[in-house]
């Protein structure tokens, strides 16, 4: 939080090229199936997925790191 203005997140931290990974990369990252994460994704389990505008599905590679891990989703 910014400390003075109250309930203002700090900015978030800049994206870098490559920082986003594409359901194949993750499910290659993971060692599991492409499935896996779309299940884990509709359960609302495994790591963190964002949304790229309509229909894209992107991982951030220190989420997939964190949850491999064993830290859980974020």
């Amino acid at each position: 939080m910014h400390p003075a203005i109250p309930n203002v997140p700090p900015p978030a931290a800049k994206l870098e090229p490559g920082d986003l990974v594409d359901e194949r990369e993750a499910a290659a990252i993971l060692g599991t199936a492409i499935q896996t994460l779309r299940n884990w994704r509709w359960k609302g389990a495994g790591p963190r997925a964002r949304k790229v505008g309509a229909r894209l599905v992107r991982y951030h590679r220190d989420d997939l790191a964190a949850f491999a891990a064993g830290e859980g989703a974020p």
